[in-house]
């Protein structure tokens, strides 16, 4: 009991923070989900971004909360920066994986393009032509028009130029 009268400031304000958190969290993921629908974007391409954003409100409460707690402010820097150089240095070797999630969630947000394209990828040495099956957080994948299945990083999609062409797959009748 003498917890809760030592420190009923920093347990109130961990439940607002808490508070906080999930009404963020409902807002965002109606925001998005309503976003999406208005431009009828695929739904595991919402659920990403979702969860990106989700990551980034719960880490904000966490530092909240410890500062909250009254944790102080140098020590939260010296391990932000430590765990950042850390974090940093690992990354480092990994930087087309940081690029292709960001030009994931750039292709979602700026939709230049949609499942169901037929796309020209302008590339001197590669050059690629196929219709687009899906739209991931790491790779576009494509479907030639010989049905070869072409996996394409989205940080390249990004870099080079692309056009959108009319289907030109042949129009089959379904026969069962």
């Amino acid at each position: 009991m003498l917890f809760f009268e030592q420190f009923i400031t920093e347990i109130i304000g961990t439940g607002v923070v808490l508070f906080l958190v999930l009404g963020l969290r409902i807002l965002t993921s109606k925001l998005i989900r309503k976003y999406a629908k208005t431009s009828e974007i695929i739904e595991h391409r919402t659920r990403l971004v979702i969860k990106y954003i989700h990551l980034f409100i719960n880490i904000l409460a966490l530092f909240s909360t410890i500062i909250i707690w009254g944790v102080q402010t140098k020590d939260i820097i010296v391990a932000i920066s430590s765990v950042t150089t850390v974090v940093g240095v690992a990354m480092f070797a990994n930087w087309s994986i940081l690029s292709n999630i960001t030009s994931g969630i750039i292709l979602f947000f700026s939709f230049p393009f949609k499942i169901g394209d037929f796309i020209k990828i302008h590339d001197k040495d590669f050059p690629v032509e196929g219709e687009i099956e899906d739209i991931r957080a790491f790779h576009v994948y494509l479907k030639a028009i010989d049905g070869e299945k072409i996996i394409y990083p989205n940080n390249l999609l990004l870099q080079k130029g692309v056009s959108i062409i009319k289907n030109t797959f042949e129009e089959k009748e379904f026969v069962d």
